[in-house]
């Protein structure tokens, strides 16, 4: 955020109630959250226990305080995390007004834990799919897509809603050649799928990930090995859909079964289909955009909650692409 040239202003709050350990987890270590905060809004921000003082222009004043409170409140249910405190700074100093109104929050439940979307557009995603059975998230590495798709699946899976998790992936190499691995088709996709794999060790823990994939309650297949089938009562989650040709995602798409779910994500700024073929997931948003029970989330930069050098990076290469 760009430091205004205006006169400086100061407020004083403090915080309620007043929680040491909470304190702490707020401000994160050496200070760090509180250092995030001055260098994404241009100010000072002093505190001494739970009485703050934020010195900067008077139009960001507001802003950081709500950005305060709204990470305190969420001290009471979670330690911090760095991209959290990058979040709250952005949907306050960016795009997003104060006056916009959240959707309302969805939070999965899963045994190791709560998993809270991070932003409008994660709140939007979350919510379509719980109420669609086929969602498509659309967007740049890092806003979350197939993360929150995998807490899905784990709360679907824990509260019975589905009978099996089935993990799905076309198998297009990212321009490296892993054809000479040794092992079966499945076993050269694994590599793919560590994303989703790292998701489910982390919701449900390594060993308990294991039984269910020996069991078959968790199946990771290769796109290649759909056709023919039928998926009742299951959670599919496509990942790298941009991946797939037109054809697959079609033969994809109708693989859905009663009491099923189907998550399908994707980057379309990262096709790696050779030559001049179609990726399936554009074709799709053309041909399904207007199906209704179908429900679509675009994500953007904005929506990225990894380093934040992350999305800068996104934000360069658009640019470079445009021109």
């Amino acid at each position: 955020m760009t430091v205004s040239s205006a006169p400086l202003e100061s407020i004083s709050f403090e915080l309620s109630p007043t929680d040491n350990d909470r304190l702490a987890n707020l401000c994160g270590h050496l200070d760090e959250h509180l250092r995030m905060m001055e260098r994404g809004f241009g100010v000072e921000v002093n505190n001494r226990g739970g009485k703050f003082q934020i010195i900067g222009p008077v139009e960001v004043l507001a802003g950081v305080q709500e950005v305060v409170h709204e990470l305190y409140a969420e001290t009471s249910q979670s330690i911090l995390a760095p991209e959290q405190v990058h979040l709250a700074i952005r949907e306050v100093s960016g795009s997003e007004t104060l006056t916009t109104k959240a959707p309302e929050e969805v939070i999965i439940k899963t045994k190791r834990g709560l998993v809270k979307a991070r932003g409008q557009n994660q709140q939007a995603y979350l919510q379509r799919v719980m109420t669609h059975d086929i969602n498509f998230g659309v967007g740049p590495a890092g806003t979350g897509k197939t993360y929150l798709a995998v807490a899905c699946a784990v709360e679907a899976l824990e509260r019975d809603l589905a009978r099996r998790i089935v993990l799905v992936r076309p198998a297009v190499e990212a321009g490296e050649k892993l054809g000479f691995l040794p092992g079966d088709l499945t076993q050269k996709v694994d590599p793919y799928l560590r994303p989703l794999y790292d998701a489910l060790y982390e919701m449900l823990g390594f060993e308990r990930v294991a039984k269910l994939i020996d069991r078959n309650v968790i199946e990771v297949a290769p796109l290649a090995y759909m056709r023919g089938r039928t998926l009742n009562e299951s959670f599919i989650i496509l990942d790298e859909a941009q991946n797939t040709t037109t054809e697959q995602m079609k033969m994809f798409l109708t693989r859905l079964g009663y009491n099923s779910t189907a998550v399908i994500t994707g980057d379309i700024t990262q096709i790696d289909l050779p030559g001049s073929q179609k990726s399936g997931l554009r074709h799709a948003i053309e041909v399904l955009k207007d199906v209704e029970g179908i429900g679509f989330t675009f994500f953007q930069a904005k929506d990225v909650v990894r380093h934040s050098l992350v999305q800068k990076v996104i934000l360069a290469y658009e640019k470079a692409e445009q021109s």
